[in-house]
């Protein structure tokens, strides 16, 4: 019987790429170097793996799956999200698929928080300034930003990244916290998570907030979920955060609401077709831009590459993956 063949989309962390060589599960193909897939490279995969190891940056072709079809059997995504993967497909031609949940929530609300500190107190705006040598010393109404500390703190989507950020803002730095969740959600778990208040919708939460901070998954359902509706319901110089995904939000109403004012800064992580980035992103200063960092630590990463393993290799066992999404 033939050795199974299994893909890595990207190159990993080393130790990550390590385990998975030395578990034995198969012949592992690791991507180096670090480049994306091209299409001609997915369709011959389709034909020569029979598991695939993906990231949020790969674009998967919609004739993939087809062509996939009795002969990769599972897609082990290293990565929380997964709107990268056309799910319905993937179980039309029955492809497993699983995801790396948890791991990532503290890293990512790290980043959030950060971005929300950056844009309310203009550091990324200061910090240009100051390599450019155009700083002249301090003086009373030089770059002057907004409070933080006991501002009210919007949230879309509590989920755990929801769950964790709410603590860091109402914990660290005194914050009201309220947010917009489709399911309703218990109040103990409301309590423990800094005292958060659930409202009834997203328009409620945005005239409410001073940040507004996005946590919800990307996809079909959510698709330009933040609009021109929403950023009008916002209270004048709000703050947006996204560490969600790009799709999020309608980009064409974002830079609408920056250029009337009604938003005074946002900070990003993830943009509408990345890494490709509309260059109106580059004429606003007030708009802190980060390169999707969400997950971006040693420790995290290399997290995710043991949780796509684990998952891995409890398919091809023929057990159920603890994180199976199909």
């Amino acid at each position: 019987m033939a050795e199974r063949q299994i893909l890595v989309t990207r190159a990993w962390p080393k130790a990550a790429e390590e385990r998975l060589v030395a578990e034995g599960l198969g012949t592992v193909s690791l991507r180096h170097p670090d480049t994306a897939l091209s299409h001609e490279e997915w369709m011959a995969a389709a034909e020569s793996y029979d598991a695939i190891l993906p990231t949020v940056s790969d674009r998967i072709p919609a004739e993939f799956y087809g062509a996939a079809k009795g002969k990769v059997r599972v897609m082990a995504n290293y990565g929380v999200g997964f709107n990268h993967i056309d799910i319905e497909a993937a179980r039309a031609n029955g492809i497993a698929v699983t995801n790396t949940p948890d791991v990532l929530t503290d890293c990512t609300a790290d980043l959030a928080m950060g971005l929300l500190l950056a844009a309310a107190r203009r550091i990324g705006e200061g910090e240009r300034e100051t390599r450019a040598g155009g700083w002249e010393g301090w003086r009373p109404t030089h770059m002057i930003g907004k409070k933080v500390s006991g501002a009210t703190l919007g949230i879309v989507g509590f989920g755990r990244i929801g769950q964790a950020m709410a603590r860091r803002a109402h914990g660290g730095f005194g914050m009201r916290v309220v947010f917009q969740d489709a399911w309703d959600v218990p109040e103990d778990i409301r309590a423990a998570n800094g005292k958060a208040e659930q409202l009834g919708s997203i328009a409620e939460v945005a005239a409410e907030a001073d940040f507004l901070s996005l946590h919800c998954p990307g996809g079909a359902e959510t698709f330009k979920l933040i609009g021109a509706q929403v950023f009008e319901a916002m209270k004048p110089g709000a703050i947006l955060v996204n560490t969600a995904r790009g799709d999020v939000v309608d980009e064409d109403a974002l830079f609408a609401a920056l250029e009337s004012g009604k938003l005074a800064a946002a900070g990003l992580d993830v943009y509408m077709g990345e890494p490709a980035l509309d260059a109106r992103f580059l004429g606003h200063e007030n708009i802190v831009l980060a390169p999707h960092l969400g997950s971006a630590t040693e420790a995290t990463r290399v997290a995710m590459g043991h949780r796509a393993i684990d998952n891995l290799r409890a398919f091809l066992a023929g057990e159920t993956p603890g994180d199976l999404v199909t």
